[in-house]
């Protein structure tokens, strides 16, 4: 794409319609929405598309998730949204939810139950009206914390690629941006923005790692950890692209390694490296709806050293049995081939 850089844009627009072009993350003629909480990073990442929209050709609209977890500064957050997309002149999108109360029914930590409603959320907005692209406000900061975090959980390597840039429908146009230049911006334009004090404690994990274990590593190796996070970032992601290729070939050549009928074949995992064995069935428990451990796949595979009539029980009711020639993936997870049935 040939791109013209307006005159009036300043050096931090600059650099941000640089990475929408180099990234190819906003075509000409697109509609682009921008999910905006009320907090600096999504405020900035709205100008910012609004700034460089007339050199892309995009359109642009606003959406807010209101998990009225913060009583009255919920209400706040989602006034400040509304005003802000009023006074540039754009349509915004605003959903409640009930969080606390379906984090309580669906057994998940808030974090966890707030990040499914926003995206069920983000999906059915593109459904019903055609978005092509979904904008989050994830920058250089939120990719270390997650990297760390996932570090810290026992993810494998492909597992430390952190946030993708581009994933389906949703963009990270921020992702290489630092904070402090987010911050500068925010100043520079006089943009309106909100403080959610709950990110400020040291709960839950992520909070600890923003705000004690990255500014202890920083303090130690000045300018360091962000960009070699960023780049390990990279890596992984390049080493997940070569993974996801040579994981296609293994299944179209070997029948018995794609999860058919909640089953995998014993003898061909077998014919395999454990680095193999242990991808293949991360993939197969996560077609189940099961989010594997490094731990539940090291049992896993030492379970194929094991006999037939072995099992290892997982949690949300998933068990795997080794019974006769199959692995057979079974319990109450729906996946998405042809579904998990309970037993």
């Amino acid at each position: 794409m040939r791109l013209t850089m307006p005159r009036e844009l300043n050096s931090i627009e600059r650099k941000f319609l640089e990475q929408l072009t180099i990234r190819r993350l906003v075509m000409p003629g697109e509609h682009v929405l921008a999910a905006v909480s009320g907090g600096p990073d999504s405020m900035a990442l709205l100008y910012l598309l609004c700034a460089v929209r007339p050199a892309l050709h995009f359109r642009v609209s606003v959406t807010h998730c209101n998990f009225q977890l913060r009583g009255e500064e919920s209400l706040l957050d989602e006034s400040l949204v509304k005003d802000e997309a009023k006074r540039l002149g754009l349509e915004c999108y605003v959903q409640r939810f009930d969080t606390q109360k379906d984090a309580g029914e669906w057994k998940r930590s808030i974090e966890e139950t707030a990040r499914i409603e926003r995206y069920g959320y983000f999906h059915e907005l593109i459904e019903h009206h055609g978005f092509d692209k979904i904008a989050t406000g994830h920058h250089v900061s939120d990719n270390a914390e997650t990297i760390l975090f996932n570090l810290f959980r026992g993810a494998s390597i492909p597992g430390l690629r952190g946030i993708r840039a581009f994933h389906g429908h949703v963009i990270r146009p921020l992702l290489l941006m630092r904070k402090q230049d987010i911050l500068r911006y925010i100043e520079e334009k006089g943009i309106n923005y909100r403080v959610d004090a709950s990110n400020m404690g040291v709960e839950p994990d992520r909070n600890f790692i923003r705000h004690k274990v990255i500014p202890l590593i920083e303090e130690r190796f000045k300018n360091k950890l962000l960009p070699s996070l960023q780049r390990l970032s990279e890596h992984a992601a390049e080493l997940e692209e070569f993974l996801e290729l040579r994981f296609e070939q293994l299944t179209r050549d070997n029948e018995g390694l794609a999860l058919k009928n909640n089953r995998l074949c014993v003898r061909s995992l077998l014919g395999l490296t454990i680095f193999e064995q242990k991808e293949l069935l991360k993939r197969a428990l996560q077609d189940c709806g099961c989010e594997p451990s490094s731990k539940v796949l090291q049992q896993l595979v030492d379970l194929l050293q094991t006999q037939p009539g072995r099992k290892i029980q997982l949690a949300a009711g998933l068990e795997v049995v080794w019974k006769g020639k199959y692995l057979f993936f079974r319990g109450k997870s729906k996946g998405k081939n042809g579904g998990i049935k309970e037993e």
